[in-house]
């Protein structure tokens, strides 16, 4: 939630529902947010949602040109995307409220480009997005300046440092989709044990 370019609160779902990684409307958390900032659904100018269909066009065509993938994937991408699509009127009829707004789509990796920058203390800086997938891509970069994020280059599906990463923490043993960070929790607390032989 931002209020006048300044953020007032952000959550997480899952702290509420207390199941991870839960998925679908966040509805426990806009009504978080709302109470935050004192103010009702009617009175938002605009919802973001952190996927836009329409992002990278050209290298989603020409993928399925070269694949052909199964009709049944396809026809599942359009169902979850009519879903999404409906969110002003599903969080209207479940807050009770009117939603007088705007619903945008943001590609995946500005949106995780600007969660960082934006909230940042700096006027410009690097930025950068490294994720499984999301809108097609698994990385970008760019520069942030003041407002204004320019993005310089992707990485498109099906190459990924994340899923990469995902397939080396299975091999480890945590084999449950969003077990990753369990190992990156870890980290800190490990020994040296190898420290030895090394040198």
């Amino acid at each position: 939630m931002v209020v006048d370019g300044e953020l007032v609160a952000a959550v997480e779902e899952e702290r509420f529902r207390r199941i991870k990684h839960w998925a679908g409307v966040p509805l426990e958390s806009v009504q978080y947010c709302l109470e935050s900032a004192g103010i009702t659904l009617a009175e938002l100018d605009v919802i973001a949602i952190n996927q836009d269909s329409q992002a990278n066009l050209l290298q989603k065509l020409k993928f399925t040109l070269g694949k052909r993938p199964d009709l049944s994937y396809i026809v599942d991408k359009v169902k979850n995307r009519r879903k999404r699509v409906a969110i002003d009127s599903i969080l209207a009829s479940e807050l009770a409220s009117p939603f007088l707004g705007e619903v945008v789509s943001v590609e995946h990796h500005l949106a995780h480009l600007s969660s960082a920058f934006h909230v940042s203390p700096f006027d410009q800086a690097v930025v950068v997005s490294v994720d499984g997938f999301g809108d097609f891509a698994s990385t970008a970069w760019g520069v942030g300046k003041g407002v204004d994020i320019q993005m310089d280059e992707k990485i498109y599906f099906p190459h990924s440092l994340g899923i990469f990463y995902q397939a080396l923490t299975q091999h480890l043993g945590f084999t449950q989709y969003g077990d990753e960070y369990k190992v990156m929790g870890l980290a800190p607390y490990g020994k040296p044990s190898y420290l030895a032989h090394m040198q």
